[in-house]
């Protein structure tokens, strides 16, 4: 049995064993498994490995992907330039190397988004590891961005001190924070929505729900937007890719 999964922490709202499930019927690999590992921290991951020798490749999430770099033993360049692991490939030796393809899944994401505009300004909300790949996607861009946070020290702003100017120059809004995930579907960051116009881009992580208050809101504004199925979809088929050894070298 070739098994794979997802740690994080919580995951009850992941769509990554429903979809792996789907992709190996599909394809008549029925000796692949995917299910989701819930960790209480990241240190309980060395006894997963134990616990599973046939795990072939882990997925991360939240809120383990800067944490679980310091138990890889390889880390690819784009990964370590971006800070964080999204995805584990397990060697034969059971050697752990980690990769980022949630950059993948951003940029198929922009693009889809964006097509042909070019924002001057973007907005980040959120500075964990997915902030980080978005980071990674807007400078390739060439699109400067400021950050949102809770915490003073990590952004440009905080969600009570975000001027209302700048949302309304930030032609691109990405949500990369937790908020708004399934259950807690009547949340939205705390930004100024009043001032999002029919000439802005909203892009949220978030996939589940399908719409969310962040994406609603901006949709009632007149906004384009995006929710991060795509970027679920094609970080996980990247993934795929990895641990089949089937990489772009």
């Amino acid at each position: 049995m070739r098994r794979f999964g997802l740690i994080g922490r919580p995951l009850g709202h992941s769509a990554s064993a429903a979809y792996f499930t789907e992709k190996f019927a599909r394809e008549g690999l029925s000796d692949h498994a995917y299910a989701l590992y819930e960790l209480p921290s990241i240190e309980a991951l060395p006894g997963l490995l134990e616990q599973h020798p046939d795990l072939c490749g882990l997925n991360v999430t939240i809120p383990y992907k800067r944490e679980v770099i310091r138990y890889l033993n390889a880390v690819s360049p784009e990964a370590r330039a971006i800070g964080a692991v999204n995805c584990i490939r397990r060697t034969p030796d059971k050697g752990l190397e980690g990769f980022n393809t949630d950059i993948i899944g951003l940029r198929e994401a922009l693009s889809e988004l964006l097509g042909l505009a070019e924002p001057e300004e973007a907005l980040i909300l959120g500075t964990g590891g997915a902030s980080q790949a978005v980071q990674y996607a807007l400078a390739e861009r060439g699109i400067p961005f400021a950050l949102v946070s809770r915490d003073a020290a990590k952004g440009n702003y905080t969600y009570d001190n975000l001027p209302c100017e700048v949302v309304g120059r930030s032609r691109l809004i990405v949500n990369a924070s937790p908020v708004g995930t399934y259950p807690n579907v009547d949340e939205a960051p705390r930004i100024p929505y009043a001032y999002i116009t029919p000439e802005h881009y909203l892009l949220d992580l978030v996939y589940n729900p399908e719409v969310t208050r962040f994406l609603d809101y901006g949709r009632q504004r007149g906004a384009h937007v995006l929710n991060g199925r795509t970027m679920f979809v094609e970080q996980a088929e990247a993934s795929w890719r990895i641990w089949n050894g089937l990489e772009e070298r």
